[in-house]
């Protein structure tokens, strides 16, 4: 076996539905949990039970493997607070060495997650008092002191909050080493709190809303003014421009604005800086959609140009592949990745799929639950095809059938080259027939004995529902549209890890 992702002992178990299941090693069980993660609730697991299961797995794992992970999920899958989680376990079982330093490096890379992981740090060590955290790991405490010189006085103003950990107990806590007079001055202002105010969407309107007006007309034209000047001004980010589309419709600005917001949304470049997740672009679609506005069919068409660009390095496959993509939309698919947001692993699984539709010509996509249903979209359109799944849903019932998919092309004497799967990988048998997912792959394996399947994983229970015993099926796991990436290196005959040992520490 060309990878050995399992656990060669006793690697049968069953998964939460009852159904057979095998367990992975360590590494790769860490990386599924990892990047699937945003340690909320979730169907099957608490967040403190996913953080104990990464803490387990961390004590299990190659301290260079962990580190590796950590800065490959902060800058390749985007993710920001659980790259301060695996650093601060790292540190507890790494010693004599600069790996941790280096980890730190890797994964601060805004200066308020100086404080982020000082305030994880506090926690996982159970300092009840900021003070105490003088006891500080010495690697945690080198790596942090070198990252305060990466920052200016801006970017430490505007995120100088009045957190768990401030900003000017870091100060005090790593003892940083200022590169310059320049930079002298600017740690002299953090220990005074003197910092100046950075000019920032949220100063802004924040003044805006503090001022009072004559009346409410005076307030209304205020407000609008301060949206446009905000526009105008090209400082307010690609993220906030997102989350803010509905409040700058509401403030009523010119269509002039509109439409240089719709250009920033849809210049490829300001697309590539932002590395935005891929549900984020659906996030802000939904919110639009809904909204009655004379801009909405505007502001969407720039969101789908907006997703298209950010598709372009994605390689598919072209018309000599074909293609069977499944998305799981299953009961245990339609929970939120965090207590906040109304985005689902449901979402996550359609958008991930719709992506990868739209860069295949040769591709049947569908929905699976207590059945498997075959719904074909344009591959032109990724957020319309999205919301085109979620308003269907209920159709094939909440189960998660996903053997159905593959009995599906066995009946139809289908033979494919690959079959992707977007789901929680908690697949079963409702209809208590004989099939099982494995069995039904051995079976389709005979009659198409050059298929590949690709499971991605986008819950990170720790299990798959079939022993990989050929180099014929595959796991990737993440939220990110970098998960394409994973599976290039697949296509080029690399391993699922690949990328992230790659990474110099």
């Amino acid at each position: 076996m060309k990878f050995n992702y399992f656990n060669k002992q006793k690697n049968v178990t069953s998964n939460y539905e009852g159904a057979k299941a095998f367990t992975l090693n360590p590494e790769m069980e860490l990386y599924t949990a990892v990047v699937t993660t945003g340690l909320n609730d979730v169907t099957y697991e608490k967040n403190t039970d996913r953080l104990a299961r990464i803490q387990k797995l961390i004590a299990q794992c190659n301290p260079e493997f962990t580190a590796k992970l950590a800065i490959y999920v902060r800058n390749q899958m985007y993710m920001r607070s659980i790259p301060m989680v695996l650093t601060v376990e790292l540190a507890k079982h790494t010693y004599g060495n600069s790996i941790v330093k280096n980890t730190v490096q890797g994964v601060v890379k805004r200066a308020d997650e100086i404080t982020e992981l000082l305030a994880y740090y506090q926690m996982a060590n159970k300092r009840t008092e900021t003070k105490k955290l003088n006891r500080l790991s010495k690697q945690i405490q080198k790596g942090l002191a070198e990252t305060f010189n990466n920052f200016d006085e801006y970017q430490f103003a505007k995120y100088n909050r009045n957190g768990a950990v401030k900003l000017r107990d870091a100060l005090f806590l790593v003892h940083p080493k200022a590169k310059d007079k320049n930079q002298q001055t600017i740690f002299n202002k953090i220990a005074a709190d003197t910092l100046t105010t950075p000019y920032t969407w949220e100063t802004e309107l924040s003044d805006v809303g503090q001022y009072k007006y004559d009346n409410e007309e005076a307030k209304k034209a205020a407000i609008k003014q301060k949206w446009e000047d905000l526009i105008d001004s090209n400082r307010m980010g690609y993220m906030a421009t997102m989350r803010n589309l509905r409040n700058s419709i509401e403030a009523e600005v010119s269509f002039a604005h509109i439409e240089k917001i719709c250009q920033y949304l849809s210049n490829e470049k300001a697309i590539a800086n932002a590395k935005q997740l891929p549900f984020r672009f659906l996030a802000a679609y939904r919110e639009i959609k809904v909204f009655k506005s004379r801009y909405t069919t505007m502001i969407l068409e720039a969101l789908e140009d907006a997703v298209m660009h950010s598709a372009k390095n994605i390689k598919g496959f072209d018309g000599n592949t074909s293609v069977v993509i499944a998305c799981d939309v299953s009961g245990s698919m339609q929970q939120p990745i965090s207590p906040k947001s109304k985005i689902q692993l449901y979402d996550i699984g359609l958008m991930l799929g719709m992506l990868m539709q739209s860069r295949c010509k040769n591709v049947i996509s569908g929905m699976f639950g207590d059945t498997w249903k075959i719904i074909n979209m344009s591959n032109r359109n990724v957020l319309t095809n999205v919301q085109e799944f979620y308003q269907r849903e209920g159709e094939v019932g909440y189960s998660t059938n996903g053997y159905l998919v593959i009995e599906d092309l066995i009946n139809r004497k289908e033979i494919v080259d690959k079959v992707m799967l977007f789901t929680d990988v908690q697949l079963w048998n409702s209809n208590q027939t004989k099939h099982t997912f494995e069995n039904s792959w051995n079976t389709y394996k005979q009659i198409a004995p050059k298929a590949k399947l690709y499971l991605f994983d986008l819950a990170g229970y720790g299990q798959v529902p079939l022993d990989i015993k050929r180099n014929d099926v595959y796991l990737i796991a993440g939220w990110s549209d970098k998960i394409f990436d994973v599976l290039e290196a697949l296509e080029n005959g690399d391993s699922t890890l690949t990328k992230i040992k790659q990474i110099a520490i």
